[in-house]
């Protein structure tokens, strides 16, 4: 797929300086720029680059002015990084515009869809699911029986969604994530063997919201495990039945949220995160990486450790835990002193 300068220049509002037919099909850095591609300045300390650059293209500030001959047509714009930024959502926007169903696929009993769905080869959707306009579902998606999912919302390949989920608008849900499988939920009896919990509620995932690759949200046991809108998920986490997530709380790589917790909006959590079950974690909590979180967490709080503590706590106690061997060596010194 190519693109002239002119082209670019409409999308972005911008004035070009140089060959208005210069074509390119790619992106790049502005160091490793080569003919055909698209690059920016926006960094006043890779501006030596625009001199070498073999890009075909490049963005920048109006107010660029170069010092020395440029072998690559410009396109100025208010504000270069935006601006790039602008364009790589307007391409991915492109590359992912796709519609019609694939062969073979499967489309059960019941189901309803809406304008340019787009079905890859090897999917399964079950019966009476409903499907909202411009949803994208790429090959080898799993989508079970009596699920919902609004419009534009894209479940990349390999996706598996079991039945009863709600998916709402404007959702990604990328390759090898699961929604809806089990919760972890066994009842020991009197000689201590383990027998499932039927888990019969489902998930709901609100508008906006990002899950990344291999990540998990199981269903409730009863009644529904809740994603809030515009929440971001990262990927391989795991997020246990019946917990809620508020809005625009985002999770980083490798945390696990255990059964019934449930997490205010805003917050932001560290990878390798682990949080027990069953307690309440504040709005606007900042918990860091590798943190292990046993109890409720107010509003606001800033915690690190494990078990977690405040985070001002936690930096004062390890500088003592640093100097742990030192302090230990006096002890015994004294100890011998005394004696």
């Amino acid at each position: 797929m190519k693109f002239t300068a002119e082209q670019i220049a409409g999308i972005l509002e911008g004035d070009i300086v140089g060959n208005p037919q210069a074509e390119v099909h790619k992106l790049s850095k502005i160091e490793e720029g080569t003919e055909g591609a698209i690059t920016f300045l926006a960094n006043p300390k890779y501006q030596s680059y625009i001199y070498t650059t073999q890009a075909s293209i490049t963005i920048v500030n109006r107010t660029f002015e170069p010092e020395n001959d440029i072998f690559t047509t410009l396109i100025k714009v208010d504000d270069a990084y935006k601006a790039f930024s602008k364009l790589l959502e307007y391409y991915n926007e492109v590359k992912l515009m796709k519609s019609g169903i694939e062969q073979p696929s499967v489309l059960s009993e019941g189901v309803t869809y809406g304008d340019n769905l787009y079905l890859g080869s090897f999917c399964y959707v079950g019966k009476n699911v409903k499907i909202g306009n411009n949803v994208k579902i790429y090959p080898n998606t799993f989508v079970g029986d009596n699920v919902t999912i609004g419009d534009n919302t894209i479940l990349f390949a390999g996706v598996r969604v079991y039945s009863e989920t709600e998916i709402g608008s404007g959702c990604t849900l990328h390759s090898g994530s699961i929604i809806g499988s089990d919760g972890f939920g066994f009842a020991p009896n009197e000689e201590g063997i383990y027998s499932k919990v039927p888990q019969i509620g489902n998930v709901v995932i609100e508008d906006n919201v990002d899950v990344g690759s291999c990540t998990t949200i199981d269903r409730a046991t009863m009644g529904s495990t809740v994603i809030k809108k515009g929440v971001k998920l990262d990927n391989q986490i795991q997020i246990a039945h019946n917990v809620v997530i508020g809005e625009n709380t985002v999770i980083a790589s490798q945390t696990g949220v255990a059964g019934s917790t449930k997490i205010g909006s805003n917050c932001i959590i560290g990878g390798q995160v682990g949080i027990v079950g069953h307690i309440t974690i504040g709005n606007n909590v900042r918990i860091q990486a590798q943190s292990g979180v046993a109890k409720n967490i107010p509003d606001g709080d800033i915690i690190q450790g494990s078990p977690s503590m405040a985070y001002g706590d936690f930096s004062k106690s390890y500088v003592h835990f640093r100097n742990l061997p030192k302090i230990v060596a006096d002890l015994e010194d004294l100890k011998k002193v005394k004696s």
